[in-house]
């Protein structure tokens, strides 16, 4: 019988650092019109503040509709919230089973998965990740919003500690979509850290590495031994 969810979500991958037993896994989630390639180059350097990590860099899991390359997590053809949401739905068992398959490939349990994503990686990151029967041990969401607010009281699994990142200045996703995402992260109880850079577009800067790479330091340190 095919698989409901589709192929297995897979893509470049890196460390750990420490070259033993990964105790860490950290998913980068790209964003539309990329593939995995664009953010496994994040695990260099984040990899100094989890050496134990193996980061796992997936490709979305369907062609980006109208460009020859490039990958999305679901069609931004028309972004009406509702729209939206119905995608991201479409998304989140891939994105469940990826999570659940390359936990037990590492022998860790999954609540030492780590998620972080990039735009729409980013609202794909914050939908599945507090929705997971296994909450992650940790969301970092660059430059995204959060999707189908008006669901999450209802739909909430866990509440892991959220990073949420975004410049000022961002012509592609404006800043006021994190902003909002705190306020209603904070209602639903989450624990929610913000940091907005000025004179930043749509992209990361070295704050933002910085801020996620101490992120991941804390939430890893505070995992109970695998």
């Amino acid at each position: 019988m095919p698989d409901p969810i589709g192929p297995a979500l897979d893509g470049p991958r890196w460390g750990p650092a420490s070259k033993g037993a990964a105790r860490q896994v950290v998913f980068l989630l790209h964003g539309l019109g990329a593939d995995g390639n664009d953010l496994i180059d994040l695990a260099p350097q984040w990899s100094r503040a989890v050496p134990e990590a193996l980061f796992i860099a997936p490709h979305a899991p369907t062609p980006y509709e109208g460009a020859p390359f490039g990958r999305q997590w679901f069609a931004l053809t028309d972004r009406d919230p509702a729209r939206m949401e119905a995608g991201v739905r479409a998304a989140f068992p891939a994105v469940d089973a990826m999570i659940a398959r390359e936990c037990a490939a590492a022998g860790l349990p999954e609540t030492h998965a780590m998620l972080m994503g990039f735009s729409q990686g980013a609202m794909t990151a914050l939908f599945c990740g507090l929705r997971r029967a296994t909450p992650p041990a940790a969301i970092l969401a660059y430059s995204g919003i959060l999707l189908a607010p008006a669901t999450l009281g209802a739909e909430i699994r866990g509440r892991p500690p959220v990073l949420l990142v975004h410049g000022e200045v961002d012509e592609v996703v404006p800043v006021a979509g994190s902003r909002m995402a705190e306020r209603e992260l904070r209602d639903a109880g989450v624990p929610v850290e913000a940091v907005y850079s000025p004179r930043l577009g749509h992209g990361i800067d070295d704050a933002g590495l910085a801020a996620g790479a101490l992120f991941l330091q804390r939430a890893a340190a505070g995992l109970p031994p695998a």
